[in-house]
């Protein structure tokens, strides 16, 4: 399959955004507001990477 690897890159980073979810969820300390502020761009950036992937496997598959 052509695009296994593409799939397989968007599971790895959907599992490690689970993984720091979860740490999140369950550390007992205090969040620095900059790194929150940071985590939550991160996530929006890759948000939009992944739609962009998506997009380029929907044109490529038609």
């Amino acid at each position: 399959m052509d695009n296994e690897p593409v799939i397989l890159a968007i599971g790895r980073i959907e599992r490690a955004l689970s993984r720091i979810e979860s740490a999140n969820r369950t550390k007992k300390t205090e969040i620095d507001p900059a790194l929150a502020e940071r985590h939550e761009a991160l996530k929006a950036e890759l948000k939009q990477a992944i739609q962009t992937i998506d997009g380029l496997i929907e044109r490529r598959e038609r």
